[in-house]
């Protein structure tokens, strides 16, 4: 029995790996010249960055954490997060709800007010449960938070209202604060939140790329690259993966590709399936990257949530997770850009990106563009899942046309989930239970 593995992102090396530890016979299908997804990384002229945004490895997954940090060994340096939000000028700690008494006495006010309101409110019973996203965020932290932090940044990141998002996803991904450390946060007792990445680890050497290639080592001689798939069908019990000129034939399929490239290769898809599809929301994301003379702050990352300061949800360093990502004397900062894809960002040139970036950075007082030594775009279509409201709706669809056909979807943007590296992982593991080999 031959498996074919679509797709040789996290998910799908993870997968391999695991089946060929089982005996399985399989070959991995990317259709990139390089398998990684958006997990690879770059390197030029000295400074080394990934490709799909800032990665860091952490989890509250213990079985998960010990799995990336074995594959990592002796190559890894860890580090304790330091990490801001950019509000009005000032830095506030992250998450903002353990930052209140960094803020402005009058929105400090705002938002302990707004907080202990709503807490009473809920408690009486007073409030509807929420519906949407943005109900959630203004049950869970008050307006004060909702409005001066949560509700700008996630429509800067999402690119999509909050009031039009399912909340079915908000549990576990977004912690509920404990109330005694939002009000300690806002008389100035220091409270830790997201406590599950307050340590994280990093590659000291390949960028987030390393982690994928430790990954992949046993399986590397089976992994076909360069093979974009342009049709799949059933022959028989035999299933024939095409890319226009060549054909590789499999007993079993299992996707991690996006769900959109797998029903686009697929014939006969019934229209509903494909409208369900069509009509799924995602991000894409714009990468720049900039390596610049001299230090940067000793932060791990910045949020961005004031439009007025430029596209930018979010600013990393790279250089503050691994010393060798950059030469001796020079930093490396990341800038993430989220867009819809065919939007103004997305016609915007490199130069245009660069001196963006660079201008907001400078603004920031955090480096000057005569600083900038090394600059590099990089786009990725598929980035971010959004989570409309018709989402659960359109993915009950394809999931259940997907398992009539007899081919499983694991990894996120098969599953179309928003996962994190830990949860695409999780996802392997999850369905190498009931997996046969």
């Amino acid at each position: 029995m031959k498996t074919a593995i679509l797709g040789g992102g996290l998910s799908g090396l993870t997968l391999a790996r695991l089946l060929h530890e089982k005996g399985t016979d399989l070959v991995v299908i990317e259709a990139e010249p390089e398998y990684g997804g958006l997990c690879r990384s770059r390197t030029d002229k000295g400074f080394t960055f990934d490709i799909g945004g800032s990665h860091i490895i952490f989890s509250r997954d213990t079985e998960v954490l010990v799995f990336m940090r074995q594959m990592i060994r002796g190559n890894e340096q860890q580090n304790a997060r330091n990490t801001k939000i950019f509000y009005k000028g000032r830095y506030v700690k992250y998450p903002f709800e353990n930052g209140l008494s960094d803020l402005p006495p009058e929105d400090r006010f705002f938002c302990i007010s707004e907080f202990v309101k709503t807490l009473i409110a809920v408690e009486k019973g007073e409030l509807a449960d929420p519906e949407t996203f943005r109900d959630w965020i203004y049950y869970t932290f008050g307006r004060g938070i909702a409005e001066c932090y949560m509700v700008p940044y996630n429509e800067k990141i999402w690119k999509y209202p909050t009031d039009k998002m399912s909340l079915h996803w908000v549990d576990g991904r977004i912690p509920r604060p404990p109330v005694d450390d939002v009000i300690k946060s806002a008389i100035g007792i220091c409270t830790e939140g997201y406590t599950h990445q307050s340590v994280f680890s990093y590659p000291l050497d390949g960028g987030i790329e390393a982690l994928v290639k430790a990954i992949a080592r046993p399986v590397e001689r089976y992994i076909k690259t360069a093979f974009r798939i342009r049709s799949i069908r059933k022959h028989g019990a035999r299933w024939l993966i095409s890319n226009g000129t060549e054909t590789i034939e499999a007993d079993r399929i299992i996707s991690s590709i996006p769900i959109q490239h797998l029903v686009a290769a697929l014939p006969g898809v019934p229209e509903e399936v494909r409208k369900a599809c069509d009509n799924l929301t995602y991000n894409s994301l714009v990468c720049v990257n900039l390596g610049i003379h001299g230090s940067v702050p000793d932060y791990s990352w910045l949020y961005i949530p004031d439009p007025a300061l430029g596209k930018t949800n979010r600013v990393s360093f790279p250089s503050r997770y691994s010393r060798h990502v950059a030469p001796e004397g020079s930093s490396a900062i990341l800038a993430e850009i989220t867009h819809q894809p065919g939007d103004p960002v997305a016609q915007m040139s490199d130069e245009e990106l660069i001196a963006e970036v660079t201008g907001m950075l400078s603004g920031m007082d955090l480096a000057t563009p005569d600083q900038v030594v090394f600059a590099s775009v990089v786009r990725q279509p598929f980035a971010y899942v959004v989570y409309d409201r018709e989402y659960q709706k359109n993915m009950g669809v394809i999931r259940d046309y997907c398992r009539t056909l007899g081919i499983p979807l694991v990894g996120r943007f098969a599953q179309f989930e928003y996962l994190n590296m830990d949860g695409c992982i999780r996802s392997v593991l999850d369905f190498m239970q009931s997996y046969p080999a």
